[in-house]
C-alpha cells in the first residue's frame, strides 16, 4: 500500500515538473557602474536601488599604447581602483550584496581616446602579440567572474578591426573562456558593427552598444525619437530571429545637449550646449520604443558614477542621467519591469 502511495506522488511530482512553464526571463534593467578611484560600499550602492536598476556593469580596464600596439597594460598599481581586479571583485561583491546582479565587462582603452574599433595589426607577428596579451587580459577577468559568480560576462567591447581580422582567434578564445566561465556570454559590438560580428552563435545574448541615430532635431520630441527607431527595431528583430538570441544593450543612453538624439555616440568636448529635455525625451523614446519588444532582454544605461550627490545635475552635458529629469524617467520605466 505504502509503495503504490510513493509510486503515485513520484509520478504526479514528474508529471508537474515537466507541465510547469519555466520563469520569465529577468530584464536586465541595468547601468553601467563607472570605476573610480575608490572602493564602493553600501552607500554608492543605494541610489542604484533607488532607480529601480537589477544588474550593474562592472568594467575593469585594460590599456593600449597605441592603434598599432600589441599589447594591452593592465592591473596595475597606476591604475584607478575600480579598474583594477581587486577593484572589480570589490564593486561586484557590494553589488550581490545589495542584490543586483552584474555583468563583469572589461574593456579597453586606446592612448588618447582612439576608437577601439580600428584596432588593428600590420603583421602576423603583431596580430599573434595582440592576441595573446588580450587572451591573458580576459581569461583573468573571466576566472574572477567566474569567482563572483557575475551572471553576465562580456568578452569584447566595440573591437571590429580585430574581430573581422582573426575570428579564428575569437571563436577559439569563447570555447577556452567557457572552460574557466560558466554563465552567460555576450560581446558589446558597436551599433554598426553587430550585423557583421561573426560568433553569436557561440554566445547567449547579441549585445549592442545601442548609439543608433533616431532624430535630427535640436530638441527631438519624443515621437520623432520613437519614429526613428522604427527601421532599427526591424533590422533588430530580424537578425536576432535568424539568430535565435535575445538582444542585450551592452550600452545605451543619450547626452543632455542639443541634437542628442542625432549621433548619440558622440563625446566630444565641443558639445556643450546643456538641452535637459532632450535627454529625457530620447530616453523615454527608447523605452517606449523597445523595451518590451519580444527580443530585448534589456540593458546597461551609460553612464553611472559612484558618487551619487557628486557628478550630474543641471548643468551637466555628460551621458549620465544622475540629477537631472531623465534620472526620473530611468526610475519609472525600470520600475515597471
Amino acid at each position: 500500500m505504502i509503495k503504490t502511495v510513493l509510486q503515485s506522488l513520484i509520478i504526479i511530482l514528474v508529471l508537474q515538473a515537466c507541465s510547469a512553464q519555466p520563469a520569465p526571463e529577468q530584464k536586465v534593467n541595468g547601468i553601467s557602474f563607472v570605476a573610480n578611484r575608490s572602493p564602493v560600499d553600501s552607500s554608492h550602492v543605494a541610489p542604484v536601488l533607488d532607480i529601480n536598476a537589477n544588474y550593474a556593469a562592472v568594467m575593469p580596464f585594460g590599456f593600449v599604447p597605441a592603434l598599432d600596439k600589441a599589447q594591452i597594460i593592465y592591473n596595475t598599481d597606476r591604475q584607478w581602483y575600480g579598474e583594477t581586479r581587486e577593484g572589480g571583485r570589490n564593486y561586484v561583491a557590494q553589488l550581490h550584496d545589495k542584490g543586483i546582479d552584474v555583468m563583469l565587462k572589461p574593456q579597453i582603452w586606446i592612448r588618447r581616446g582612439e576608437f577601439t574599433g580600428y584596432l588593428k595589426m600590420e603583421t602576423e607577428e603583431e596580430w599573434l602579440a595582440l592576441e595573446q596579451s588580450y587572451r591573458d587580459f580576459i581569461m583573468d577577468y573571466a576566472t574572477l567572474a567566474q569567482e563572483e559568480n557575475a551572471a553576465i560576462f562580456c568578452i569584447g567591447t566595440e573591437l571590429e578591426q580585430f574581430v573581422v581580422n582573426r575570428p579564428a582567434f575569437w571563436q577559439q578564445l569563447i570555447k577556452d573562456i567557457k572552460k574557466v566561465y560558466k554563465g552567460k556570454l555576450t560581446y558589446a559590438a558597436n551599433w554598426d558593427e553587430y550585423k557583421r560580428t561573426p560568433f553569436w552563435q557561440q554566445l547567449d545574448y547579441i549585445g549592442i552598444d545601442a548609439y543608433f541615430p533616431v532624430c535630427d532635431d535640436q530638441t527631438p520630441t519624443v515621437a520623432c525619437a520613437i519614429e526613428g527607431w522604427t527601421k532599427w527595431k526591424e533590422e533588430i528583430s530580424a537578425f536576432a530571429k535568424a539568430q535565435q538570441r535575445k538582444v542585450l544593450f551592452t550600452e545605451y543612453g543619450y547626452r543632455s545637449v542639443d541634437y542628442t538624439g542625432k549621433e548619440p555616440w558622440r563625446s566630444d568636448r565641443s558639445m556643450t550646449q546643456v538641452n535637459l529635455e532632450a535627454q529625457v525625451n530620447v530616453t523615454k523614446a527608447l523605452y517606449e520604443a523597445v523595451w518590451d519588444e519580444e527580443w530585448m532582454a534589456g540593458g546597461f544605461l551609460w553612464k553611472w558614477f559612484i558618487h551619487h550627490d557628486r557628478v550630474g545635475g543641471p548643468e551637466n552635458s555628460q551621458f549620465t542621467p544622475q540629477n537631472k529629469p531623465a534620472q526620473d524617467i530611468v526610475k519609472e520605466y525600470y520600475g515597471r519591469n
